[in-house]
């Protein structure tokens, strides 16, 4: 399959993938072009300022309302708020990475929460889970009424099928699932890819529960730096005019229900708006540093933002630390040992994190939450107190972090499981007295 994409974050995008099928003039004409379905799908309420509504019209085969009831099914690893099953701990946590099943398991079977924070009900908070699958979903399709989801790929790459167009992600992209856009996932045969069974995938979501991702305000920066919003891509129409047993699956309230239908629900022919899913090349981040002494806050790394209620504060920020040069001089280079307001989960898709040389690997994560102290393992500062500082280039890494104003609480699967690491603070033991010598 050709994949085209339209280009701009948020932007009012209008596509066909039949001639003919958009509306001239007018959005719900009294006979629609070419015997579709007008309806609309709203990402925000009608009533919120132009510059954040979110609103997409689609013409499609068939209305979304022609399937048969919901009934619940087993949620099996896959959670929500309130993320109260374990009483959340202040130590330092880092897990290993999960196994990929060994039974066929799609996307949606293979995905195992983490950890979470807020009240979906209020629409605060994240959830942040793992991916481990290894088989297509077929007739099988996916809604998230709770949040959108940002997925991040670590192993192999997806080609996602929505009802706005289809999207391929790779390791090094991340891809976007607005609240609410049914989609099927197939695991990409990537010629590229270095994994021995291409036919298998893993990775990272954030469920945002919050206000959209966006992009963050530069402030000092000015106009230009960090993500640039024509480096995003939207899927052109595409649409599947099948007649077939299918199966839709919603998360809904935090708990996974599913209704058969006779057709596929991807029949959008055309459609125009601003509410779409994206995907973002994450290599294409301009990274901005220091160029005397010190280094700035780790913010200057941040990709998108969920904010929340309070300005400057987030809901949830995306950030990613990528390949870039660094040559500050009479500067500790690594990030410095703090205790931080805002709760940290950290995954690693490629490469090695220059603050913790062993033990955080690609596919595995790291949890600091809020004012737990942390900081660079006794390897990383013994090397960062004594290198020479000549210029040098981190290369062939990139470490991320969901990054969030409430206390991240881990589910009882993740404090219970074998790829939880007990011995993580062990890491920091050898730390010694300088003072005085």
């Amino acid at each position: 399959m050709n994949l085209e994409y339209q280009t701009g974050f948020g932007n009012e995008f209008a596509t066909e993938a039949a001639e003919g099928a958009l509306p001239v003039g007018r959005n719900s004409p009294q006979k629609v072009p070419l015997g579709l379905y007008a309806e609309q799908f709203s990402g925000t309420a009608f009533t919120v300022p132009r510059v954040y509504n979110k609103r997409t019209w689609t013409y499609r085969i068939r209305p979304s309302v022609l399937h048969k009831p919901f009934e619940q099914i087993d949620n099996k690893l896959f959670r929500s708020s309130p993320f109260d099953e374990v009483p959340t701990t202040p130590n330092q946590l880092r897990w290993n990475p999960l196994q990929i099943p060994s039974e066929p398991t799609d996307f949606i079977d293979g995905i195992t929460t983490i950890a979470g924070n807020g009240d979906l009900f209020s629409q605060t908070g994240i959830a942040i889970h793992i991916y481990a699958c290894n088989h297509d979903m077929e007739d099988r399709f996916f809604y998230n009424a709770d949040g959108e989801m940002l997925i991040v790929p670590e192993m192999g790459g997806l080609t996602i099928y929505t009802e706005l167009g289809v999207i391929d992600v790779n390791p090094g992209e991340v891809c976007c699932i607005p609240r609410g856009l049914k989609f099927r996932i197939s695991i990409s045969d990537n010629p590229k890819s270095k994994i021995q069974n291409p036919k298998c995938a893993r990775g990272y979501i954030c469920e945002n529960y919050g206000q959209h991702f966006r992009l963050p305000d530069l402030g000092p920066i000015g106009a230009n730096g960090l993500a640039n919003a024509r480096d995003f891509e939207t899927p052109v129409a595409w649409y599947e005019d099948r007649d077939a047993k299918c199966e839709i699956v919603a998360k809904f309230g935090g708990n996974l229900w599913a209704c058969e239908t006779d057709h596929s629900p991807l029949d959008v022919v055309a459609w125009h708006g601003n509410y779409a899913p994206y995907k973002y090349d994450l290599k294409r981040f301009n990274t901005i540093g220091s160029i005397s002494f010190d280094h700035p806050d780790p913010s200057i790394f941040t990709v998108m933002t969920s904010p929340s209620g309070e300005p400057g504060v987030a809901n949830c920020d995306f950030v990613i630390f990528p390949d870039r040069w660094l040559v500050a001089e009479d500067t500790f280079r690594p990030p410095w040992y703090h205790r931080n307001t805002m709760s940290e989960y950290m995954g690693l898709i490629y490469g090695q994190y220059d603050a913790k040389e062993e033990g955080f690997v690609p596919g595995g994560g790291s949890l600091h939450n809020q004012m737990s102290a942390h900081g660079p393992d006794l390897d990383a500062f013994e090397k960062a107190s004594n290198a020479a500082l000549q210029p040098q280039k981190l290369s062939g890494t990139m470490a991320f972090m969901f990054e969030s104003r409430y206390i991240i609480r881990p589910t009882k699967f993740a404090m219970d499981c074998a790829e939880l690491q007990h011995e993580y603070s062990e890491v920091w033991q050898g730390l010694k007295k300088n003072f005085g010598k």
